[in-house]
C-alpha cells in the first residue's frame, strides 16, 4: 500500500473545527480517536472510538462520514453525520498564494441518545491562511439539531506552529450555541507528530472549558492515516 497525501494538508485531529482542504480524488483518509476522556462534575465519560472517514470523489470535493461510541455508563452511538466538503478557492493549503476557502454541509444522523433520534442539518464555512509562521483556520456556521430541530451556531479558530518538520504545536478555541441552551465553549492545546516518513500522524490534546456548559476537562489521543484506492485494488 502506498500513502500519497501531502504531509500538512490533512491530519485534523484533535480539533472540533476543520481546515479548508480535502482529500485528493480516490484517496481515503481516516481520523481515529482511540481514547477520549471528559470530566464533568465528578463524572467521567469515555469515548472510544471516534471515527471520521474522508473520501475524495472529484477534484476539490470529498464526502465525510463520522460517528463516536460513548460509554457513560451505557454504550451509545453519538454524533453520527454524513457531509460533503468542497474547496471553493484554492490557496495556501493547495500550495497557491492567498487564502484557502471551503464549505462543508450535510446531515446530522440519528444517535442512540435520548432526544437525538431525529435528523438535523449543519453547514459551515472555512477559511485557512498563514500569519507569519502560524497557520490559522477559521470556522463559522450553523444548522438545526436532532432534538426538535433547534437552531444552533458553531464557530472555531485553530492555530498551528511547526516547531520541527514532523512536530506541530496546536491550539483551538471553539464553541456551539443552541437555541434555549447555554453556550458550549472550550479551548484546546495539543501536538501533532509524524513519527516516520509515511503519512501517519499521532496526536494528543488537553481541552478545558470556557463556558459552564462544556466538560470541565477533556483528554484526547488519536491517529490519522490514509491510502489511495487504486493502489489497494492493484494488490
Amino acid at each position: 500500500m502506498i500513502l500519497l497525501f501531502p504531509a500538512w494538508a490533512w491530519a485534523y485531529r484533535p480539533f472540533v473545527s476543520t481546515d479548508a482542504a480535502v482529500a485528493d480524488p480516490k484517496e481515503c483518509e481516516i481520523e481515529l480517536g482511540y481514547f477520549n476522556l471528559a470530566h464533568t462534575r465528578h463524572e467521567n465519560t469515555i469515548t472510544s472510538p471516534s471515527l471520521v472517514l474522508n473520501y475524495g470523489f472529484v477534484t476539490n470535493w470529498e464526502v465525510v462520514a463520522e460517528f463516536t461510541v460513548e460509554a457513560s455508563p451505557e454504550f451509545e452511538v453519538t454524533d453520527p453525520g454524513l457531509f460533503v466538503k468542497g474547496v471553493l478557492k484554492e490557496g495556501v493549503l493547495q500550495d497557491k498564494p492567498g487564502l484557502s476557502i471551503a464549505v462543508e454541509a450535510g446531515a446530522l444522523l440519528p444517535s442512540t441518545l435520548p432526544h437525538e433520534h431525529g435528523v438535523g442539518l449543519e453547514a459551515i464555512g472555512v477559511m485557512s491562511g498563514k500569519v507569519a509562521p502560524v497557520t490559522v483556520h477559521i470556522n463559522g456556521g450553523g444548522g438545526l439539531d436532532r432534538d426538535d430541530r433547534h437552531a444552533f451556531g458553531v464557530w472555531g479558530v485553530i492555530a498551528e506552529l511547526a516547531v520541527h518538520p514532523k512536530l506541530r504545536l496546536v491550539g483551538e478555541v471553539n464553541g456551539e450555541s443552541i437555541q434555549d441552551a447555554r453556550p458550549n465553549n472550550s479551548a484546546l492545546l495539543g501536538v501533532i507528530w509524524q513519527p516516520t516518513s509515511a503519512n501517519l500522524f499521532l496526536d494528543g490534546g488537553v481541552r478545558h472549558r470556557i463556558s459552564q456548559a462544556a466538560p470541565e476537562w477533556q483528554f484526547t489521543m488519536g491517529l490519522t492515516f490514509g491510502f489511495s484506492f487504486p493502489d489497494v485494488l492493484r494488490r
